[in-house]
């Protein structure tokens, strides 16, 4: 895992995904490798476009149109009319705008994609992109309109359409017109040279700059899901044993094995009260290892799948100017990120369902093993008016249902589109929008869940069944953590801005977990 850096280089090594993370939430800047061999590779590729013009080469989105239309040659007083053409018809998306922190990332995944150096873009394309990051000038790009091939076309032309100007932007706290904010910054708008309407635009920057953000909340949950499961094993006087290293031995997913010694550093105590009258936990406590292992072996195969997206040239067709090769094809599709975004989603929404499941444990009077029914911590005398938990469940159960709703592969719902010519498509942008969907759905049972677990801590201490001291240090300073956030309830309280700031601190990944 690469250490979050100041300044992101780029042209000169690989961008990882805490990279592009880092640049999302600001806390790095963006700069280029000063190296000679980079800018002549840059420099390369624009002369020789310039070459093929003036000898009325024949390139596909240069010297012809788009898609179908790639047979339909236009003629040279109007080539550079064609980018900006490109740029406008393609102004049509709809739905809800991309965050701040997701149009950085995509900002950030085109940029890169660029400066591998085989798209043919000028110097002054890739530094105005670049000043755009830095200065947090984020064209308003909507969500909807992608297929995934020829790339993300649509929301991408947003991008394209910032650097000439023109539509609106997120600048501080206002949507303004992009012309006025760069008038204000004092940069110039580019005029686009032929191909680079068609480089901002045909490439994968959307769905791998979101499939980054994914990657970085997945890594966090599952680390958060575990220390949730470790509350609640100690909240049900569970069976620590069920995690022991020798049982793990003999079944060598790392991923899982991971999880179980994060349980084991959890739950290392002495003389923690346990039920005894069942050898075996239910399956949401004894199985959970087994379950979040999936997501935690399954997040080195997809970090490689998106890091090797984000460090592609991506577009078509690819310009190769110090070997003088045009080379047409369809690096665009984007299969290996709606791959990963769709494997992610289902080991996601997997979480969610574990969670809910430990959750009406807890709140069950009939297999909580004596915590109070919905977890209420009201006296005798006020119980029957006291609800505790119970409404939080019915949400946890939803926001479940919502997530595994959205399990669905969206890369099987291929269409062909644009008169045949993008007639297997990707939708690899739709795979990663419900991964981010299915996220946060999955982080607000986790929120849930964790205030309930820790409410179990509480009513265990209250009662006397618990010492403080008989949990872990790291499980202890998390309850403490907890109960300043949310108090032990003994009277019904509303609950939803208690929750809103808890899947807030999640998202911010507040607690370190596990080093």
């Amino acid at each position: 895992m690469n250490a979050v850096k100041n300044t992101v280089c780029f042209g000169a090594e690989s961008v990882s995904i805490e990279d592009v993370v880092a640049i999302s939430c600001q806390r790095s800047k963006v700069s280029f490798t000063d190296s000679p061999s980079f800018w002549r590779r840059v420099d390369a590729g624009v002369e020789f476009l310039e070459r093929l013009l003036t000898e009325d080469g024949a390139i596909y989105g240069v010297t012809t149109g788009y898609g179908d239309s790639c047979t339909v040659a236009v003629p040279p007083h109007l080539v550079p009319e064609l980018p900006l053409h490109l740029t406008r018809f393609h102004g049509c998306g709809l739905g809800d705008h991309f965050s701040k922190q997701e149009t950085r990332a995509i900002l950030a995944s085109r940029l890169a994609s660029l400066a591998q150096g085989y798209s043919g873009v000028s110097r002054d394309l890739l530094e105005l992109l670049r000043e755009f990051i830095n200065r947090d000038l984020l064209p308003l790009i909507p969500q909807e309109g992608s297929v995934g091939a020829s790339g993300d076309l649509t929301p991408l032309s947003y991008v394209a359409a910032a650097l000439i100007g023109e539509r609106d932007a997120y600048f501080g706290d206002d949507v303004l017109p992009v012309k006025d904010v760069m008038a204000r910054l004092n940069l110039a708008p580019i005029k686009l040279r032929p191909k680079e309407g068609l480089a901002v635009m045909n490439g994968t920057a959307v769905m791998t700059g979101i499939a980054c953000i994914a990657h970085h909340r997945a890594t966090y949950l599952a680390k958060l899901c575990t220390r949730i499961t470790s509350m609640a094993v100690v909240g049900l006087q569970g069976n620590e044993f069920h995690f022991d290293e020798v049982l793990f031995s003999v079944k060598p997913h790392p991923g899982q094995q991971q999880i179980a010694s994060w349980l084991r550093s959890d739950l290392t105590h002495e003389e923690m009260p346990r039920n005894s009258s069942r050898l075996q936990d239910r399956y949401s406590l004894r199985c959970a290892p087994h379950v979040i292992g999936v997501l935690q072996d399954a997040l080195p195969f997809t970090r490689q799948l998106i890091e090797n997206e984000l460090n592609s040239a991506n577009d078509n067709p690819i310009i190769d100017g110090e070997g003088e090769h045009v080379m047409h094809g369809g690096h665009f599709y984007g299969g290996h990120i709606a791959f990963a975004m769709d494997s992610m989603k289902n080991a996601v929404a997997n979480l969610a369902d574990l969670m809910d499941r430990q959750m009406a444990l807890m709140m069950d009077t009939r297999f909580n093993h004596g915590l109070p029914a919905n977890l209420s911590g009201a006296t005798s005398e006020r119980s029957m008016i006291n609800h505790g938990f119970k409404a939080v469940q019915i949400g946890t159960s939803a926001w479940t249902a919502e997530a595994l709703k959205l399990t669905m592969p969206a890369s099987v719902f291929s269409r062909s589109t644009e008169c045949h010519n993008q007639d297997k498509v990707s939708m690899g942008t739709i795979a990663a929008r419900d991964c981010l969907r299915v996220l946060q759905l999955t982080e607000q049972v986790a929120a849930a869940v964790l205030l309930a677990a820790k409410q179990s801590l509480e009513l265990r201490i209250r009662n006397g069944e618990l010492g403080s001291q008989q949990l872990t240090p790291n499980v202890r300073a998390m309850k403490d953590d907890l109960d300043r956030l949310c108090p032990v309830i003994d009277e019904d309280r509303p609950l939803e801005e208690t929750l809103r700031t808890t899947v807030a601190l999640i998202q911010e990944q507040k607690w370190p977990l596990y080093g």
